[in-house]
């Protein structure tokens, strides 16, 4: 781990310093909250998979949080924000304050993630962390840093207990979550594959499999589909022809495929290596469906993606202020078009940054007030709980930090795998917009129950 400080030449790893005998600073608890800053500069804490079955996807965040440290810094172009409704941000930083950031490696695993954060708070001084890629790990993180007294700004995380069960008051999440995926999914299954269907799940087994099974479960059966079997499978499966093969005889004619990153990459790969596209079954064109795509999971699987549905948060493709002006930065730093793990990534360290300078403090209680709002809402949703922080200019357009949750709420996108792609960043095409109304749920949702927000912890000694 390594942590970045301005120097006269720009942001410097001091890290490799370290030989030279320079001490690394350790700030612990302040007197006023937890790393409260006293210099010129502020850590941000950027917690990803660099390693592990969700590693592109973590590295790919990563460059997001990196562009957004530039832009804070008065780097590069700007980027989105130029666009931001917000126009607390100016570019020289945060309330004064240079941002520096350390990084580490979750590995995809929740107690590696929870010690990488630990390190990053107790001995960088990171002020917040972010990051994701795995629910298991935003889960365990998001009570490290409640307990710690620091802000959690949730990166790719999709399990419905993020901002349910588990919920904590220091947490937000801007990603959107499993059931959004189902609301948004089931109306274009039922128009494209009928309501007599046949459905065999195969669920990564941990807490964003079970809650996505149980969402795209729910959605489907309403619609009429019928659930054959789901099958559990461990995240460290790379080889799933074990799982696909008794596929073929179970009577079902679709299979829900609730894996994410390589994992998915490697069931499809292998679902479509046993021939179950080219199958009539019940009378039917055997069809497969992944819920939550990503774009660099649709460039790992290639063809095999081809005519494929799913639903994801964000796409490049999208042609709003705000999606331009990221696609336009992220591109011209790396090359290609960003993910929508990495817009997620971005647009937390913006909104963290903004929320700071807005309430004019890094103290975590006034991060939260400045993330729960005015009192704002979307229109055309009739709820007492539709208020919040509500923001533009960021991508998926008007966007609300919900107050009784902290869960984002925004258009959801279902997507399908382009048969003629243009290139290996053109695999998947947009089907629908999903209006937020439909993808709204109340926080007593019985998906969703159970948990306390709690309080902010600002971690004072």
């Amino acid at each position: 781990m390594s942590i970045i400080k301005p120097t006269r030449r720009g942001l410097l790893k001091t890290g490799a310093l370290a030989g030279a005998g320079l001490a690394m600073p350790t700030i612990l608890r302040a007197a006023g909250y937890t790393n409260e800053p006293t210099g010129g500069t502020v850590t941000f804490g950027f917690n990803v998979p660099q390693t592990g079955p969700y590693a592109e996807e973590g590295k790919d965040e990563l460059r997001a949080y990196q562009l957004a440290v530039e832009h804070l810094n008065g780097e590069g172009d700007g980027g989105a924000l130029n666009t931001f409704s917000s126009k607390a941000l100016k570019g020289n930083g945060v309330l004064g304050k240079k941002v520096a950031y350390v990084s580490g490696d979750t590995q995809t695993k929740s107690d590696a993630a929870r010690a990488s954060a630990k390190s990053m708070i107790e001995k960088d001084g990171a002020i917040m962390i972010t990051g994701g890629s795995s629910s298991g790990v935003a889960v365990a993180v998001q009570g490290l840093c409640q307990e710690a007294g620091v802000i959690f700004m949730a990166g790719l995380t999709h399990s419905n207990d993020t901002t349910g069960k588990d919920k904590k008051a220091n947490g937000f999440r801007h990603f959107f979550n499993a059931y959004m995926s189902g609301a948004a999914l089931a109306p274009v299954l039922e128009k494209a594959y009928g309501k007599d269907r046949r459905a065999y799940h195969l669920t990564a087994d941990y807490t964003w499999g079970w809650t996505q099974q149980e969402s795209i479960q729910a959605a489907t059966e309403a619609i009429g589909w019928k659930t054959v079997n789901n099958v559990l499978t461990p995240l460290a499966t790379t080889d799933f022809s074990s799982y696909i093969a008794p596929v073929l005889n179970s009577g079902a004619d679709v299979l829900i495929l609730n894996h994410y990153g390589g994992n998915m990459v490697n069931s499809l790969t292998n679902a479509v290596q046993f021939g179950l596209r080219d199958k009539m079954v019940n009378g039917k064109q055997f069809e497969i469906v992944v819920p939550l795509y990503s774009e660099l999971m649709a460039k790992g699987a290639g063809k095999n993606i081809e005519g494929v549905f799913g639903s994801t948060n964000w796409s490049w493709k999208l042609q709003d202020a705000g999606t331009k002006a990221f696609v336009q930065s992220f591109g011209t730093k790396y090359g290609f078009p960003p993910s929508n793990a990495a817009q997620t990534a971005y647009a937390q360290a913006l909104l963290y940054a903004d929320a700071a300078e807005r309430a004019g403090t890094f103290n975590p209680c006034g991060i939260v007030e400045a993330l729960e709002g005015d009192g704002s809402s979307l229109p055309d949703i009739n709820s007492a709980a539709n208020t919040g922080y509500l923001f533009d200019g960021l991508g998926n357009g008007p966007t609300l930090y919900r107050k009784p949750d902290h869960q984002c709420f925004k258009d959801v996108l279902v997507m399908k795998g382009k048969e003629n792609p243009d290139n290996e960043y053109d695999a998947l095409e947009i089907v629908e917009i999903t209006p937020v109304k439909q993808v709204w749920y109340e926080p007593d949702n019985p998906m969703f129950a159970g948990g306390e927000l709690g309080k902010c912890n600002p971690g004072s000694a």
